[in-house]
């Protein structure tokens, strides 16, 4: 198979595997060779594949979206980080993701602020004009 795995900014990895393993949220799966085509959405976490040396590589991904097609694989993702250490990627992922639920606390907290700032604008409108 073809794997190609698409960045915002890059392409990952783009290279010749005997197998890939991901995660969707109904749970994991493998992917082969002579298998039917197929699209999963992937929850973030680490995709998995075997290349033609019968090498395990790893990559953590972001939320990304799988599609294999005949013998072409592409994974087109919002992140990724390819390393040859499971451990190392699970870390590098667990930080990028926890550093992320930070920004998105943040980014809630502001957005509630401003709804409850026009909300506020509103209803002081209302009362103006009775």
């Amino acid at each position: 198979m073809n794997l190609k795995i698409l960045l915002p900014t890059e392409i990952l990895v783009n290279q010749r595997v005997t197998a890939v393993v991901a995660e969707a949220e109904n749970g994991s799966f493998c992917l082969l060779p002579k298998h039917v085509d197929f699209v999963s959405a992937l929850v973030p976490g680490i995709l998995s594949f075997t290349d033609e040396d019968d090498c395990e590589c790893f990559v953590g991904i972001g939320g990304a979206v799988l599609v294999k097609h005949g013998q072409d694989v592409r994974v087109s993702a919002n992140f990724g980080i390819r390393g040859g250490d499971l451990g190392t990627v699970r870390e590098t992922v667990s930080r990028r993701f926890e550093s992320l639920s930070d920004r998105e606390v943040l980014a809630r907290s502001a957005i509630a602020k401003l709804e409850a700032d026009l909300l506020r604008r509103f209803v002081e409108l209302g009362v103006a004009h009775d």
